[in-house]
């Protein structure tokens, strides 16, 4: 809820001190959590800390889902930076692939 708050009021680098705050406690980081503070770093024009961000994400095995992958490349965009919106979408593609190919294989054991 706090980091959400940071987010509603554009305080990027309060979110992310939030984060590491959470990290530090040994507190497992959640998607919405993270999501929130993806979504402050991109309303505060900062698509690169918002990217590091996910990269942390991804090395604390936290699931990303779509509202954070759209976030993600609306934060790229602002920032001018279309090659790495489209990197994004690729990892989004190759994800949601990868979720296909895994239900596929359990519909093929049923």
């Amino acid at each position: 809820a706090v980091v959400s708050s940071c987010e509603k009021g554009g305080q990027w680098d309060k979110a992310l001190g939030l984060l590491a705050e959470i990290a530090l406690a040994h507190v497992e980081l959640n998607t919405i959590t993270c999501s929130a503070a993806v979504s402050a770093c991109q309303k505060g024009g900062q698509w690169a800390k918002a990217l590091g961000l996910l990269v942390e994400m991804s090395s604390a095995c936290v699931e990303w889902d779509t509202i954070l992958y759209n976030t993600a490349v609306s934060a790229c965009e602002m920032g001018g930076q279309q090659g790495q919106a489209l990197c994004v979408l690729a990892k989004m593609a190759s994800a949601a692939l990868g979720m296909s190919q895994r239900v596929g294989a359990l519909d093929e054991v049923e």
